[in-house]
């Protein structure tokens, strides 16, 4: 029977991942385990395991294509079978549509409102129409799109195998469907809007002519005849003659103004600036300085350099001008990653100090025996095995809560935070609770190696049950880390360093470590936080507890 291989989701906060090669082809035969294409992610590109024996009869994406999760990628199957992978038939034009108002006479056709062109019809796939009560085939992306653009999913048809109705299928239907209401309602809309504005059609409104000039001239003079003709009453005689009199006062000369003498300018005495005294002393040693500054600056020549070549990339110079710094696709999913853990988790952080001394002596010896094996245990290996056993112990610190329940991990898979190039990495050592201090050692630095050449195995990349972030590298004391999802707790470890400490009301000096633990309070309780950090710190101070 054909098993569908879709796009694994490796990552706690993964969408979609981009296949850059198929390491199979059509045809090939191919195990359960077997990688089959690599996939890049957000942090890594990693190898896809086939999860099916068989044939690879169909690769439904090609290389270079960027799938959403759930997608199906390819399908594998017996090599007596034939894969069901329905082409989408070639878009033909519809020969029983007739063109709309094709036959009417050229006047109705210009008074009648224009109808909408038929669009072009949807693929319909040749397998048949499923019946009513069966139920629709279609990946979870496609039924999300689905349901964001308000299509029904019964209405579409599949070209995935089988009649799956795919994520290509939705968005085409969708355009389909609103491609055609577009076109039936744009039509309609322009005619209505032409015939409001033909009934519309504002009525000439009459000019008012300004009256000539000649005739405005006319009418001014016969109205000053007019006055002039008529005589003055008897009654405004005597108004008449105090307006005489009035005339004659208004013309009577004005009183001569005197004229205002200008202030007078008053020399001020001038005060004569008292000398001054130079003292000969101090400009003689001034001069000095001043000479044998001439002379460095001759003997040392100043090499002016050469102005700078502008960049050719426009990009590059506003990116650095605003200071802005592109994030990477790494940077991003760390962004995304760490905000959900700060807004769904609520931390908190229990830290102690560690008297690594005996562990360091404990490292060195075993390191002597394994020398020739070319193996070599780390502080970071010790660390990981003492969490382990205190795991045993302490096993909500190795769940996760799923809605109201916490869920106990059957394995322990220890991630360890590793830095790379883009960002960084918590890949996993899966099933830890089974493995000797030389084994860890083994596994920790053949997924270092790997992590670095970006050859994980997805279950690697997203197995992780607990968290170790070591920064004793780097001469980092102490310092919290932030839970990877969908874990609970993560402990965070700092140098090991020479301290003087009181041992037996004696001051000794010892190979100190700090540990800080952050676990989710949903989870587990600070006590319980304190109780797991101190068997770690047991089995460390103890360290030949980490060998039984």
């Amino acid at each position: 029977m054909a098993t569908e291989l879709t796009m694994p989701q490796m990552g706690y906060d993964m969408q979609e991942g981009t296949i850059l090669k198929w390491l199979k082809s059509e045809g090939e035969s191919v195990q359960n385990g077997e990688p089959i294409a690599e996939i890049e992610t957000d942090k890594a590109v990693v190898e896809f395991e086939s999860y099916a024996d068989g044939v690879v009869q169909a690769i439904l994406v090609s290389a270079g294509t960027t799938v959403p999760v759930g997608e199906p990628i390819a399908v594998v199957g017996d090599a007596a079978e034939v894969a069901v992978v329905p082409e989408p038939p070639a878009d033909e034009p519809a020969a029983d549509v007739e063109p709309a108002v094709a036959d009417e006479p050229a006047e109705q056709a210009s008074a009648a409102i224009p109808m909408p062109a038929a669009a072009d019809p949807m693929p319909i796939a040749d397998d048949p129409a499923p019946e009513p009560d069966a139920p629709v085939r279609a990946s979870p992306v496609a039924r999300r799109i689905a349901d964001e653009r308000g299509v029904s999913i019964a209405d579409v048809v599949g070209t995935g195998p089988g009649g799956r109705v795919t994520r290509d299928d939705v968005i085409a239907y969708a355009d389909f469907a609103d491609a055609t209401a577009a076109a039936e309602v744009a039509p309609i809309a322009d005619a209505v809007v032409a015939a409001v504005e033909e009934q519309v059609e504002p009525e000439p409104v009459a000019e008012v002519a300004e009256p000539a000039a000649e005739v405005v001239e006319e009418e001014v003079a016969v109205e000053e005849e007019r006055v002039e003709e008529e005589p003055a009453a008897a009654d405004d005689d005597e108004v008449v003659a105090d307006v005489e009199e009035v005339d004659e006062e208004e013309q009577t000369e004005p009183e001569p103004v005197a004229a205002v003498a200008e202030p007078e300018i008053v020399e001020e005495e001038r005060v004569e600036p008292e000398p001054v005294v130079v003292d000969e002393e101090a400009v003689a040693e001034i001069a000095e300085e001043v000479a044998a500054v001439e002379e460095q600056v001759e003997a040392e020549p100043v090499v002016v350099d050469a102005e700078p070549e502008v960049a050719a990339d426009d990009g590059a110079d506003a990116a650095a001008d605003d200071g802005a710094i592109e994030l990477s696709r790494m940077r991003r999913q760390i962004a995304r990653v760490t905000l959900r853990s700060k807004q769904e988790k609520p931390h908190f952080y229990v830290t102690s100090e560690v008297d690594m001394t005996a562990a360091m002596g404990l490292r060195r010896e075993i390191n002597d025996a394994l020398a020739s094996e070319g193996a070599r245990v780390t502080v970071n290996d010790m660390i990981i095995k003492a969490c382990v056993d205190a795991l045993k112990q302490y096993p909500k610190f190795n769940a996760f809560l799923d809605g109201d329940a916490i869920r106990l991990n059957d394995s322990v898979n220890v991630g360890i935070a590793m830095a790379v190039e883009d960002g960084l990495l918590m890949p996993a050592i899966r099933g830890c609770e089974g493995m000797t201090l030389r084994e860890i050692a083994l596994a920790s630095k053949d997924l270092a190696d790997r992590a670095q050449n970006g050859t994980l195995r997805p279950d690697e990349y997203t197995g992780g049950t607990f968290g170790i972030s070591n920064l004793g590298m780097f001469d980092v004391s102490t310092f919290v880390a932030i839970i990877q999802p969908p874990q609970s707790a993560i402990v965070a470890v700092g140098t090991v360093a020479k301290k003087p400490v009181v041992r037996d009301d004696e001051i000794v000096v010892r190979q100190v470590m700090n540990a800080t633990i952050s676990a989710d309070h949903r989870v587990v309780d600070g006590a319980e936080g304190a109780q797991f950090l101190i068997e770690v710190k047991r089995r460390l101070e103890s360290p030949l507890r980490l060998l039984l």
